[in-house]
């Protein structure tokens, strides 16, 4: 006679089991196509229109503690359409202030999906590194000519991946280097080379991404790390490691760099690159120059001058998000965006060191989005589909401790006395 079979699993549990299977999959998905932008639309944002959609559908909830990004947002875009009152020609300008609100409710989504499935965190982070991981090494194949059109994956003698500018290749692929940085940090030695390998690609995607702000956003936030993680521990042998490992991964990385140099054209092209100002910030009208023009304009034109105009007006864009917010979004964007930043940042960082499940996925965003906030005072970084990851994350982080918090007030209200 045979074995008696296990008993069925009840229906309730197989439903529960195969939605979190799509749930698993449709968010990896989105995730990895965000990785891939070579033209615009991109898939990402056909694919995440449609999943935000039928998420709408069946049941994607906006609770208390992320309504205020869903306002502080919409009031952003609404800037937007007023300073698109104030144009003689609208051009592009209506299909611009839509893939603005779409990342908009982008980050809200995040926010949604994470405080209601924390587990998501883990999802997310993984389809992120896998990403990044298969971007930068086209990046790098395209720098080194690797294959047959190979170079279709730089811009401007850079490495760019499957992205159309190098300046947002390399700030991509922050998050989840500093990611796998955290994990040799605290991981068992056993695992190291998973997170070395990978660790190794990204770094070198960055390099070769010849951005200072990339190159700075990663310096930044590799800094806050290691401080972060100093600070959230009471042990001294943790602490100890913690030194020995920054001492050992700052040793390799020297190592690296001069290893790199080594190579003909590198570096002369990684001392050009280096220099703190180039031709095209101090020239006359330059960047630093289009700064006090631009904040000039912003007294005159409370309303903002409109999308796009001040790159038509001056031969290029902004380059600062804070320039960027006053001419495009007028005065109301402007301080919508400020406010919204300036929140963030805030509960953001008081919930930084709380023994919480999701604690190292929050320190992770949150020390890549400070060193974002202040790179955006020299790139617009209001069109950064991975900003608006981060954002929503930080966002799910923070509605997830108000729930916890909130817990704990019920528990006491309902303990005996």
């Amino acid at each position: 006679m045979s074995a008696a079979a296990s008993p069925a699993l009840p229906a309730s549990a197989v439903n529960a089991k195969l939605i979190s299977l799509i749930t698993t999959g449709a968010i990896s998905l989105g995730v990895l196509l965000s990785g891939f932008v070579l033209n615009e639309p991109a898939p990402y944002e056909l694919y995440m229109a449609g999943l935000i959609a039928v998420w709408a559908l069946f049941g994607l909830r906006i609770s208390k503690p992320v309504l205020p990004l869903l306002v502080l947002l919409v009031v952003f875009n609404i800037g937007g359409m007023i300073a698109m009152t104030q144009m003689a020609d609208l051009a592009n300008t209506p299909l611009y202030l839509a893939v603005s609100l779409f990342l908009a409710f982008t980050a809200v989504f995040f926010a949604a999906v994470t405080e209601a499935q924390p587990d998501l965190f883990h999802v997310i982070f993984r389809a992120w590194v896998l990403a990044a991981v298969c971007t930068a090494a086209l990046g790098i194949a395209g720098y080194f000519h690797a294959f047959p059109g190979a170079e279709a994956f730089t811009r401007y003698d850079r490495a760019a991946g499957a992205f159309q500018d190098p300046n947002v290749f390399g700030p991509f692929l922050v998050l989840p280097t500093i990611f796998m940085l955290y994990r040799l940090m605290t991981g068992s030695i056993a695992n190291m080379p998973l997170y070395a390998i990978p660790l190794l690609i990204l770094a070198g995607g960055i390099f070769f991404s010849f951005s200072r702000g990339a190159w700075g956003l990663f310096a930044a936030a590799a800094i806050l790390l290691i401080a972060g993680l100093f600070l959230q521990t009471a042990s001294g042998m943790f602490r100890l490691r913690i030194v020995v490992m920054s001492v050992l991964a700052v040793g390799l990385l020297l190592l690296a760099i001069v290893a790199i140099l080594q190579i003909p054209g590198v570096d002369q092209f990684f001392l050009s690159r280096a220099q703190l100002a180039q031709d095209y910030d101090s020239a006359r009208l330059g960047r630093f120059a289009r700064y006090v023009i631009g904040f000039q304009l912003a007294l005159e034109h409370p309303f903002g001058i409109g999308p796009l105009v001040f790159g038509t007006i001056y031969g290029e864009d902004t380059h600062d998000i804070w320039l960027k917010a006053l001419m495009d979004y007028g005065w109301l964007g402007f301080v919508s965006w400020a406010t919204m930043i300036g929140w963030t940042l805030s509960a953001g960082f008081r919930q930084l060191f709380r023994d919480r499940p999701w604690q190292p996925y929050l320190l992770c965003v949150y020390v890549v989005f400070v060193g974002h906030v202040f790179l955006g005072t020299i790139i617009d970084t209001d069109h950064w589909r991975h900003f608006y990851m981060l954002l929503g994350m930080l966002w799910g982080c923070m509605a997830l401790e108000y729930r916890h918090q909130r817990a704990l007030r019920l528990g006491r209200s309902l303990s005996p006395n």
